[in-house]
């Protein structure tokens, strides 16, 4: 079995989806049916990898990183792709924050890179913001712990914002 864990950025642009979203089917397909995705399933890059690991036949589990998630952060237009997620998954997991705040999102990265044998970065390459919890910092303290990362970042793929 592998098990394989997002991170990666929220704000693609609408060009940037189809990109992302073919890389990582290329990726998955390098591994047997015996695959499980851990992902925070937030918009943009973690739910695009968590709907492909599910399109695939993989089993999914959700970190969801604070109680208060889905009601405060979790916007109008993805609640569907969200909700539909938690239902996909084996296991869902809430971390007991009461917040989503940063320290939430660092402890639930913690969590996903717990869990992997790898990391799937869908990342630019960006260094970190300095908040703790982004998409740089969840690739740095993966490498840190030896962790193999496989970065995803396609041609004409662009961050919005």
């Amino acid at each position: 079995m592998t098990i394989l864990a997002v991170t990666g950025h929220i704000y693609l642009t609408d060009e940037s989806v189809p990109l992302v979203r073919a890389a990582l089917r290329a990726l998955l397909a390098e591994y047997s049916e015996d695959l499980t995705g851990v992902s925070c399933i937030a918009a943009g890059s973690d739910s695009l990898f968590a709907e492909e690991v599910t399109s695939v036949g993989g089993r999914l589990v959700v970190v969801v990183p604070s109680q208060d998630y889905r009601a405060r952060k979790v916007e109008p237009d993805h609640a569907p792709v969200f909700d539909h997620l938690v239902e996909a998954a084996v296991e869902v997991l809430t971390l007991p924050h009461e917040t989503a705040n940063h320290g939430a999102y660092g402890a639930a990265n913690t969590e996903l890179l717990k869990r992997a044998d790898r990391l799937v970065a869908v990342w630019d390459g960006s260094p970190p913001s300095g908040k703790g919890g982004g998409t740089a910092d969840t690739v740095e303290q993966a490498r840190a712990a030896g962790l193999p990362v496989d970065v995803v970042w396609p041609d004409g793929a662009a961050r919005r914002g």
